[in-house]
């Protein structure tokens, strides 16, 4: 699957790098009309709103387990930094394009990481794993979401304090399963109604896990405020 066909199938939603969605033995094919279509994603941001009570801090400051993402604020996006550029064999193939960061490497993998806003129509809300699985759902309607498991990664940039965790969801195929090797992680935050989601595909398993392990050590999901 090619980028230009996800983006046809979803407004706001990117297919990342030459994988798109890449799922062991499943096609994208032409969306139901009558599916609710995401708003398109936007370029540039809204200035952040204040939430009265709500206290940006203290989510930031400790884990965000998918129960727990009615913590979170509206209106203001989760984000991701990323430095993958600083592990030898990565270059950037474009940074910033309509909140898209597309990596290669020598050896032949890719990486993309992207942040959507306006995803209302996908989310059930107050429940960040259903609306996850919305999300995985509606890229590829032939996803079996019993293969769809818990990833950890960073959340917050305090180097001078202990790392927290924020829980995605990932589904991954592999020369083993019959398709190419590749691993996509997302969360849909339901309050907010925003997604990322990060795609990594490699020629083959072992350059995979390589890959992959490189870019959870560089990436971090940024809190919101």
């Amino acid at each position: 699957m090619v980028a230009q066909n996800v983006r046809r199938r979803v407004a706001g939603i990117a297919a990342l790098g030459t994988v798109g969605v890449v799922l062991a033995a499943c096609t994208v094919n032409v969306p139901d009309p009558a599916a609710p279509q995401p708003s398109p994603s936007e370029s540039t941001l809204a200035t952040p709103t204040i939430t009265p009570g709500h206290d940006a801090a203290a989510v930031a400051a400790k884990d965000l387990p998918l129960a727990a993402g009615n913590t979170l604020a509206p209106g203001d996006p989760v984000t991701v930094s990323l430095r993958l550029e600083e592990v030898p064999g990565w270059t950037v193939v474009h940074s910033g394009l309509q909140g898209e960061v597309r990596y290669k490497k020598s050896d032949g993998c890719t990486l993309a990481a992207r942040v959507s806003v306006n995803q209302g129509p996908l989310v059930v809300p107050g429940d960040d794993a259903a609306s996850t699985k919305e999300l995985f759902r509606y890229l590829d309607p032939g996803i079996a979401l019993e293969n769809v498991k818990p990833v950890s990664l960073r959340w917050g940039q305090d180097s001078d304090k202990p790392h927290h965790n924020v829980e995605f969801l990932a589904v991954e195929s592999s020369n083993a399963s019959g398709g190419k090797p590749a691993v996509v992680m997302a969360r849909l935050f339901s309050v907010p109604a925003s997604s990322v989601y990060i795609s990594v595909a490699c020629p083959d398993d072992g350059t995979l896990a390589k890959a992959r392990a490189e870019a959870v050590a560089q990436l971090v999901v940024d809190p919101p405020g």
